[in-house]
């Protein structure tokens, strides 16, 4: 009887100290996430990009990807293709030795996400997307839309590393499917327009104006 104890005992300590490891790791990825955003906020609004939509309206979203609001308030259409960008990194850094940590493979996410933001910010790529896509009134994103498209790779990558390989791939497409119906404009297309643009494809998009 006391045996039986004694691994009860042990087991439940064991299963705290499982739980507390757990807890410790979640801190580290949110202190990291926190850290990065206000890095990429305070870096992006040095390069002049607005903390908030100009319009001065405090709508927290935008569904209108023609209009002047688009990617100047918290979320918008274009909020799932960074929830995707998260659901990839997790797969491309799932490759990685296994002696890389669980941490350190989502903050090396958080960190292409924000390299991403502040490239995308870039007076290069803004007229990329102005002369070569259907944005062609862009002007970059406002800080808060940026942190916020931050935060929404980092939903991705958790979503992915829950749902797995098969159920990420379901999920990525099927979020790709809908929102390509509901703008004509999706992650997977706003890549082949800034790297190959096809007119036939800008055609197609810009005629749900």
């Amino acid at each position: 009887m006391r045996k039986v104890s004694l691994n009860i005992s042990t087991a439940t300590e064991i299963r705290d100290d499982v739980g507390e490891a757990h807890g410790r790791n979640r801190d580290w990825r949110v202190a990291g996430s926190i850290i990065l955003a206000i890095v990429a906020a305070v870096t992006l609004w040095l390069m002049g990009q607005p903390l908030w939509c100009k319009c001065g309206g405090w709508s927290l979203w935008s569904w209108d990807i023609w209009s002047s609001h688009n990617s100047q308030h918290l979320i918008d259409p274009y909020t799932a293709s960074h929830v995707l960008h998260g659901v990839i990194f997790c797969g491309l850094l799932f490759w990685l030795p296994k002696s890389v940590s669980l941490n350190v493979r989502f903050l090396t996410a958080i960190v292409l996400e924000v390299g991403w933001e502040i490239l995308e910010n870039s007076p290069i790529i803004i007229e990329r997307y102005r002369s070569a896509t259907i944005a062609t009134g862009y002007s970059g994103d406002s800080v808060i839309n940026s942190v916020a498209d931050i935060f929404a790779c980092a939903i991705g990558y958790a979503l992915a590393f829950r749902l797995r390989a098969a159920k990420s791939l379901i999920f990525f497409f099927a979020t790709e499917l809908i929102v390509l119906v509901w703008v004509r404009d999706c992650l997977i297309l706003n890549v082949v327009m800034l790297v190959y643009p096809i007119e036939a494809i800008k055609v197609w998009q810009m005629a749900g104006l």
